[in-house]
């Protein structure tokens, strides 16, 4: 069977994607206007909007409107939304299975360990304040879940790699709902919060301590541990 002949609002796309790759535009630029668009790929203005809407969900463009220097449609310096957004939907969807999903985290949490351990200007500021939250007693379990999504995603941050960063905001997003599920496999609560302030605060010790070898491990063991009690998967155990 032939190829479908691309929709309009894609010739769009795929004309913003040569001018981003070419360099034409850049971040904080404005795209041409809706009309300009229109004339020159010969489409009509409803399908350059189709395109915009399609470009500000996946977090690449903001629009506004008016007449100012901030109208109109200007490429975004740090689309980490988009992304997120993506794989959030994806998961929800299940159009990755939940193990995948685990192993990729497993793969990208040991990127940013590794990176902020080896790195000489590490700061872990923002994780130790989630640290001393998640000490709380009158925690419940989604409150004390979140606050530990909050602090592998500080990590992340503090890599310095924002593709890192946008990936695993969006995995520890869309797998929350199963995170959270997790709590009823789990027999006793108060120790497995107790087991994961512990292994939370010898992580970060060992990646303050620049000892990449050791913070690799105890990030994998950690991951794997709540996975495998919560009964969330079939268990990963293997490192590279």
């Amino acid at each position: 069977m032939a190829d479908q002949p691309a929709r309009a609002w894609q010739l769009v796309l795929e004309h913003i994607e040569r001018d981003l790759l070419d360099g034409r535009i850049g971040p904080g630029d404005h795209l041409p206007s809706e009309r300009e668009l229109a004339t020159t790929l010969g489409v009509g203005r409803s399908s350059v909007r189709e395109a915009f809407r399609v470009l500000e969900v996946l977090g690449l463009i903001r629009t506004s409107t008016g007449s100012g220097p901030q109208s109109g449609a200007i490429v975004i310096a740090t689309p980490t939304g988009g992304m997120s957004a993506l794989l959030r939907l994806q998961v929800a969807a299940q159009g990755f299975p939940l193990d995948d999903v685990v192993r990729t985290r497993l793969v990208l949490e040991d990127a940013v360990v590794t990176a902020i351990a080896a790195s000489a200007s590490r700061d872990t500021a923002r994780t130790h304040q989630l640290l001393d939250a998640m000490d709380a007693t009158d925690l419940t379990p989604a409150d004390f879940l979140a606050l530990d999504a909050q602090l592998h995603l500080s990590l992340a941050e503090a890599s310095g790699n924002t593709v890192i960063a946008a990936m695993m905001a969006g995995l520890r997003s869309s797998i929350e709902s199963y995170v959270q599920a997790g709590v009823v496999a789990i027999a006793d609560w108060p120790a497995m919060a107790t087991r994961l302030r512990t292994e939370h605060r010898a992580l970060v010790a060992a990646i303050d301590a620049a000892d990449v070898e050791t913070s690799r491990t105890l990030v994998h063991d950690h991951i794997t541990g709540y996975y495998t009690s919560a009964g969330l998967t079939r268990g990963i155990h293997s490192q590279n």
